[in-house]
């Protein structure tokens, strides 16, 4: 797969808009400003093919990017206090309509920031997508930000957080220095091969 080779191909505000399912998608989950928008553009070694901000909330679409015959879909973030309470009920509907949808949905890959324990919203959808039968990994993020004890007692944490899951492959990532890009991109491609 060319992951350089991607294009923005489509936002959609309302479930309505969706274009059909014709080829697989990687779907990218997690809170607002965990770093969804940054891994995209990581992995697909362009600076801005999908907006970033340091306000978290931006991403409030689901925006369709084509790498080859593959999707990645940026979904909106969840867990953004300072939204109107009807925005946030709009995101859930959105991206539980997305799941729900009956589309090709190869791989979600969901995202948690490493510095921190998973949040309820985190727990509320690694629960989700555990028991809806979707295939997904855990991306790590923010993995640079920690010194390199902090570092080995978050993983420690981590591995009793995450017990639950079992055997769902679990990356650490980190946007600026690279790190699980390469791990992230082969996952992406044995799951849409």
């Amino acid at each position: 797969m060319r992951f350089d080779n991607a294009f923005f191909e489509l936002s959609c505000g309302t479930l309505e808009q969706l274009a059909p399912s014709d080829i697989p998608e990687v779907a990218f989950s997690g809170r607002s400003n965990v770093g969804k928008s940054s891994m995209l553009n990581k992995l697909l070694s362009r600076k801005a093919l999908a907006r970033t901000s340091s306000v978290p909330g931006k991403t409030v679409t689901l925006n369709f990017y084509r790498v080859d015959n593959v999707r990645f879909v940026d979904l909106p973030g969840y867990g953004f206090a300072k939204a109107p309470q009807k925005e946030k009920e709009r995101w859930g509907r959105m991206t539980e309509g997305y799941f729900t949808s009956g589309r090709d949905i190869r791989l979600v890959v969901q995202l948690i920031d490493m510095r921190h324990p998973p949040t309820a919203d985190d727990m509320q959808m690694l629960n989700y997508l555990k028991d809806s039968g979707l295939k997904f990994a855990v991306a790590l993020t923010k993995s640079d930000k920690l010194k390199k004890m902090q570092r080995l007692e978050r993983e420690k944490l981590l591995e009793e957080e995450l017990a639950f899951l079992g055997n769902v492959p679990v990356i650490a990532y980190s946007t600026e220095n690279g790190e699980g890009a390469e791990e992230l991109r082969k996952l992406i491609e044995d799951y849409c091969g």
